[in-house]
């Protein structure tokens, strides 16, 4: 394995943000500091560039087994890479589902064999995702999972609920909801409220997400249990959240990058690449996600990357499947937004690398900050490269992005694994 000698660039990690390079060997960070050198090493050029602990998806879709027409655990891993990912949490709606531990060392195995960043695989809160009996949480448990959801379906029955998390407190696990009343979503398309009032077409309220998000808070009050929301919505999800950290309950909570961005206004055009559950909302849930970021209530920026063949995305609006694409764009999508609200880079670096690493249990092995001795799990990003999206060109087997055409701000340069590149120059090395 060469050393690697990062010179020039920001170093941005729990320890602040300051100018140093960093020297890589034998997959692990040797030193931080002025003017590193070293007899054989490789050098990286990172002036102009953030050298940071890689990111970490607690959400990504990686579709296979079972619908690898969508996506493979390869595909997505690299497009992970060339977003400055080395780790992921695999949902498990696959086919069969996660919910045994035949599914999650299949996923984990090709995980390792693709090479490309740390998949780690998510189990079932139940058998097959149906929301009607437990799933074997410690057996999945001694395989190595951390995050158990039923994600795509939110846990309908509440007594249900309290079991599960009754049954987590006694294991080293945290249970992470989709909120959603399904009851309250039939036939739903979008956002419940004014552009779908002049649309004609179904709405998703906020009312539920955000009952579900109430109903776990008070479960989690009761029992003690770790939570950890997905993918906020709307305004009132985010102060419900904000309360029951204020009250000190163990919840966590993401956003991904299509809700800090894009507005229900995009569905006027029926475009199906704008579907996506829960919906886009409105620029009020927007900014309150925002202020949830920059407040700390919301810990994590996560991708819900949910890729979809270009046949499925191309039917009606309330027949094509809901999900985006966004590996390879949420660090060029968030880094504006926040930065614009006054966010530093340490704290949007944090809800992309070492927030989500420690919710996941990831923290041993990645989103360390760069001293001697932590693995040299490391992306090197230009803060101000500007770039357009080409969907064609995006290393995920789906192209089912919203962003075709936009400007975003912020690109990877370099992504490290375990010392060894998995993005060079902004191109995947394998």
């Amino acid at each position: 394995m060469t050393a690697i000698v990062i010179a020039g660039g920001r170093v941005v990690d729990q320890n602040g943000d300051r100018p140093a390079d960093v020297l890589v060997d034998d997959g692990v960070v040797k030193a931080v500091g002025d003017k590193l050198r070293m007899p054989g090493a490789d050098t990286i050029d990172a002036s102009g560039c953030v050298v940071a602990p890689g990111f970490v998806d607690l959400h990504t879709h990686l579709r296979e087994p079972g619908h690898e027409e969508a996506e493979t655990i390869e595909t997505g891993s690299r497009a992970a890479a060339l977003g400055g990912y080395t780790a992921v949490v695999a949902m498990p709606n696959t086919d069969p589902a996660a919910d045994s531990r035949a599914v999650v060392d299949f996923v984990r195995a090709a995980g390792e064999r693709a090479g490309l960043c740390d998949v780690r695989p998510s189990g079932c809160i139940t058998v097959g995702r149906a929301g009607e009996r437990l799933a074997p949480f410690g057996e999945l448990v001694e395989a190595g999972v951390r995050i158990f959801t039923d994600d795509g379906a939110g846990v309908q029955d509440p007594q249900l609920m309290r079991r599960a998390m009754e049954y987590s407190t006694g294991l080293d696990m945290v249970l992470a909801q989709h909120c959603e009343v399904s009851a309250l979503t039939r036939g739903a398309v979008m956002h419940e409220g004014r552009c779908c009032s002049e649309l004609g077409v179904p709405g998703w309220p906020a009312l539920a997400e955000e009952l579900m998000v109430h109903r776990d808070i008070e479960l989690a009050r009761l029992t003690g249990a770790r939570i950890h929301v997905l993918h906020l919505s709307t305004a009132g999800s985010v102060e419900l959240v904000r309360r029951a950290k204020a009250d000190g309950l163990p919840v966590t909570a993401e956003a991904t990058p299509h809700h800090l961005s894009l507005t229900d206004e995009q569905l006027r055009s029926f475009d199906a690449t704008y579907k996506v559950n829960p919906p886009l909302r409105t620029m009020a849930d927007i900014e309150a996600l925002v202020a949830g970021l920059a407040d700390g209530t919301i810990d994590a920026i996560a991708t819900d990357h949910a890729p979809h063949p270009a046949d499925h995305k191309e039917r009606p609006l309330d027949e094509a499947p809901p999900g985006m694409v966004g590996l390879e764009t949420a660090l060029g999508v968030c880094l504006p937004i926040l930065s614009d609200a006054g966010m530093s880079l340490v704290d949007i670096v944090a809800a992309l690398s070492w927030k989500p690493a420690a919710i996941a249990r990831l923290d041993e092995e990645h989103g360390r900050a760069l001293e001697p001795g932590a693995p040299a799990n490391l992306v090197v990003f230009d803060p101000a490269a500007e770039w357009e999206v080409v969907p064609a060109r995006l290393a995920s087997r789906s192209h089912n992005t919203p962003f075709a055409g936009r400007p975003l701000r912020g690109r990877v340069r370099h992504t490290l694994l375990h010392g060894v590149a998995t993005v060079d120059t902004g191109t995947a090395t394998r």
